[in-house]
């Protein structure tokens, strides 16, 4: 799958924490309905077996949607299942030892909370940039906050793009214009909502016109 900035519109990371009325399966169907461009399976509970076995799954449905799957931290996981790429914290395997192990078509993306990071993360190979936490976030409530300016600070200072995450909503995301990203990761607004589908439909909407500003 290949990837440009536009992947970045509307990138959706799962969280098991909403399954119940639906599977995660069916949740992720229902976003990809909605037209999201990007999906990062997220799973800190599973076997890594039982993470393969869903990740081959998944990456078959997003494939029929035209959307690259990403997966959370595992590099083994993705490389073993045949996902489109990894997005690794700053914590994490080193983006360089990714590359040089997964070769140049392998979507690298990386976490940055500073320019920093950002410019090492572009220099190691990063194909993308995940910027935040720029709300409070209801899944990783100690994240580090970074305000609208340090978020067009950091975005501007590569050239690989940038996502915005972190408690971005429908309520929220106007606030972030000019902020210079090429999109926006959310988890919650999406996976929570009641109508999975038409609450992606409109977020992605909404990103359009606030990228295009």
């Amino acid at each position: 799958m290949k990837f440009s900035k536009e992947t970045l519109l509307l990138y959706a990371v799962t969280d098991r924490s909403w399954v119940g009325r639906q599977t995660l399966y069916e949740q992720i169907e229902d976003a990809l309905k909605g037209g999201i461009t990007c999906l990062q399976l997220r799973e800190k509970n599973l076997s890594e077996d039982e993470f393969v076995k869903e990740a081959v799954e998944v990456k078959e449905l997003c494939h029929r949607y035209n959307v690259a799957l990403i997966i959370n931290d595992n590099v083994d996981v993705a490389l073993i299942s045949g996902a489109d790429g990894v997005h690794v914290g700053i914590e994490d395997t080193p983006v360089g030892e990714i590359r040089k192990r997964a070769g140049q078509n392998f979507i690298i993306g990386a976490t940055a909370k500073t320019v920093k990071q950002a410019k090492e993360a572009e220099e190691a190979g990063a194909d993308y940039i995940g910027v935040g936490a720029v709300f409070p976030s209801p899944t990783k409530k100690n994240a580090i906050r970074i305000t609208k300016e340090q978020l067009k600070e950091i975005c501007s200072s590569v050239s690989v793009p940038a996502a915005a995450i972190g408690g971005i909503g429908l309520d929220n995301m106007d606030e972030l214009s000019g902020g210079g990203m090429a999109g926006i990761a959310v988890v919650s607004a999406i996976f929570a909502a009641e109508d999975i589908q038409n609450t992606a439909a409109l977020l992605k909407e909404k990103a359009k016109a606030l990228i295009d500003k």
